[in-house]
């Protein structure tokens, strides 16, 4: 028994990357076992196609309950939330970038859980009923489109159905899934150009837009991604 409890608090985390730019971006890795290490080099858990970043640019590994990235000595170095580290503790919906490549550290719903997390203690705070769900103690589980479009002000509070994304259009021609694809491709510029200009406090969830708008950049910039890589492959 003693054994079999030692072993289970030695299971490996695992983490998901979401790859939000560059040559790689749309792929969604998921439930990777750490340690992983990122680079251009086979023998990586996630190899990238990106000539800028390192055989082997970082890693990423579990310390206790805590993720942490480590630098590898990269030639150009590594990024989180636009700025330069060698060091650092992840949190879900982190941006890292290496080279040309960005990659976003969680899954959707972890990044929900993260967003909720100030909202439920906000609402816990004026009102603990708001935070129980139709049964038991336990709140219910968060949504990424609804903590995206969730504000402080009850009146801004936008429509879910909003943030629901569209189907793509099926049985396109290939001009048509060109012409397509420029139209996304302008939208992905545009978001990334945004999202170059973020600068972030050390230590803290406030970067030059409320980080909840700069959860919402990256969503958009992640979901055109999807798009933009389903619209290239081949049926």
């Amino acid at each position: 028994m003693g054994e079999h409890s030692v072993f289970s608090r030695c299971i490996m985390a695992k983490v998901t990357l979401e790859i939000i730019d560059g040559a790689d971006r749309g792929k969604i890795l998921t439930d990777l076992e750490t340690p992983v290490t990122i680079g251009r080099e086979e023998g990586n858990t996630v190899q990238l196609n990106d000539d800028r970043v390192s055989r082997f640019h970082l890693k990423i590994q579990q310390d206790h309950d805590r993720i942490v990235l480590t630098d590898l000595e990269s030639t150009n170095g590594t990024k989180v939330n636009g700025e330069t580290t060698h060091l650092r503790i992840l949190r879900y919906g982190d941006m890292i970038s290496i080279g040309r490549s960005v990659l976003r550290y969680g899954s959707r719903e972890q990044i929900a859980q993260r967003l909720a997390g100030p909202r439920r203690a906000a609402s816990a705070a004026d009102d603990d009923e708001l935070t129980r769900g139709d049964e038991g103690n336990e709140p219910p589980p968060a949504s990424l489109e609804f903590e995206l479009s969730w504000h402080d002000r009850p009146g801004d509070h936008a429509t879910l159905g909003t943030l629901y994304p569209p189907e793509l259009p099926k049985q396109l021609s290939p001009g048509q899934a060109a012409e397509l694809s420029e139209l996304l491709e302008y939208f992905h510029i545009r978001v990334r150009s945004l999202l170059d200009s973020v600068e972030m406090e050390d230590e803290a969830d406030r970067v030059s837009l409320d980080f909840r708008q700069w959860q919402n950049l990256l969503d958009i910039q992640a979901r055109l991604a999807e798009y933009l890589r389903r619209i290239s492959e081949p049926e």
